[in-house]
């Protein structure tokens, strides 16, 4: 594990993040408390990110769509951002109450600057010199995760998962010796062990390993976070925080480690073949039936939703029975879908197309690894496995270190234990 030596050759500067599993109620904040107050004891300036309390952030999202469907995503931050204020805020009295210095900083106190994009804002800079003054002085600074503030003054949010960027960023701001992540699993799994109970813990794994797995489905990391740690050179680790009063440091603590290429080459573990296993029931599809064939009709479809910060996923364009028509089929977040179906609606004279047709009972299938990039028949043995058990694939999408097939959501669970058994993943007994 890391050192708990700074660069400078003192006790280290860490971040410490708690997800909302580790904030669901008053105890378990005592609990992250505890934790972190032995991180400040042991000599280490601390500041901490927290998220909302398990739940909250779906039941503020449920009075935004209550309230309307269509809602207003810069209202729908000021709602959903309360959650963060709320447990940054109880974190800082617990703390206090165990007589430690600590306060909030809320996300336009820092301030966290992010571009205007609601609802998914991006961290553009953040002005670390009050925090970095903070810390020095021994307290501890406890930030909300997941809200910045925007170019006019208005609250953002970062999108689902964000506080890890928020950790991550902040990490880079106060160039932190590493940004530990506290959760309810306690490093990254083959796959997710609740459904495969031979899921192994991994040790080590890529960023780049980590971001293909966070972006398809794995809730260990957002995706962005990951991304932000590759670029910054961030050292992340992945802890549990459900531990007991007496475990050791974080230091000594067998979670996974998210580091580079050369460190995990430099490691003496054998590389894998196949990482992990990760699905995501988080994916819509969406077809437009009898798209006129011709030059810029894709465009039409696509360019609005960039536009409206919905990401599109997997793409597939099959020609139709009828001559000069095709039908164009792709993946979109659950979340956006009402959005974009409104959208396409909008437009459907423009566009050209008969019929729009949605599905939400969805889920995407990938298998992650580095080894894919000298090693032939991942998808092939992806493929088998899942015929063998007749299992339907309704779109494919591949990187160099991915493959990915989206199928009904019923057989969730079913294609994750067969895969995770084809690849030889599953642990000795």
């Amino acid at each position: 594990m890391a050192d708990d030596t700074g660069s400078n050759g003192t006790l280290a500067r860490i971040v410490m993040k708690f997800g909302g599993t580790s904030m669901a109620g008053t105890e378990r904040i005592r609990r992250v408390a505890g934790i972190v107050k032995r991180q400040q004891e042991a000599g280490h300036a601390v500041a901490v990110v927290v998220s909302a309390m398990a739940g909250e952030t779906d039941r503020l999202v449920n009075f935004c769509r209550e309230a309307n469907a269509l809602y207003d995503p810069a209202e729908y931050d000021v709602v959903v951002a309360s959650g963060e204020q709320v447990t940054s805020g109880l974190l800082a009295l617990t703390l206090q109450a165990m007589g430690c210095k600590a306060r909030s900083w809320l996300g336009w106190q820092v301030p966290i600057r992010t571009d205007d994009a609601h609802a998914k804002a991006r961290i553009e800079d953040i002005d670390a010199d009050a925090l970095l003054a903070s810390m020095a002085s021994g307290e501890i600074a406890v930030i909300p995760g997941f809200q910045g503030v925007s170019p006019e003054g208005r609250v953002t949010t970062l999108g689902r998962g964000g506080s890890d960027t928020s950790a991550v960023a902040v990490a880079a701001a106060v160039k932190a010796d590493r940004c530990d992540i506290y959760t309810d699993v306690d490093g990254v799994y083959t796959t997710d062990p609740r459904i495969v109970a031979k899921a192994r813990k991994l040790p080590l794994v890529t960023y780049e390993e980590m971001l293909e797995l966070a972006s398809v489905g794995s809730k260990v990391l957002q995706t962005r976070s990951v991304s932000l740690a590759m670029k910054e050179g961030v050292r992340v680790q992945v802890l549990s925080s459900f531990i007991d009063e007496s475990a050791p440091p974080a230091d000594d603590l067998p979670g996974t480690m998210i580091v580079s290429d050369d460190e995990l080459e430099g490691s003496d573990m054998e590389r894998q073949l196949i990482t992990g296993i990760a699905a995501d029931k988080n994916e819509a599809k969406v077809t437009l039936t009898r798209v006129p064939d011709r030059p810029g009709a894709v465009a039409s479809i696509f360019a609005p939703l960039a536009e409206a910060n919905i990401n599109v996923d997997m793409i597939i364009q099959n020609v139709a029975k009828e001559k000069g028509e095709t039908d164009v089929t792709f993946t979109v977040p659950q979340a956006d879908l009402a959005r974009a179906l409104a959208m396409l609606e909008e437009r459907k004279e423009a566009i050209g197309f008969f019929r729009l047709i949605s599905d939400d009972h969805v889920t995407k299938i990938s298998v992650v690894g580095v080894g894919m990039r000298s090693h032939a028949g991942v998808a092939s043995t992806m493929f088998k496995t899942l015929a063998d058990r007749g299992i339907n694939i309704q779109a494919i999408s591949t990187s160099e270190i991915k493959v990915s097939v989206l199928i009904n959501a019923d057989e969730t669970e079913l294609a994750v234990r067969v895969l995770h058994t084809a690849y030889g993943l599953d642990a000795a007994a």
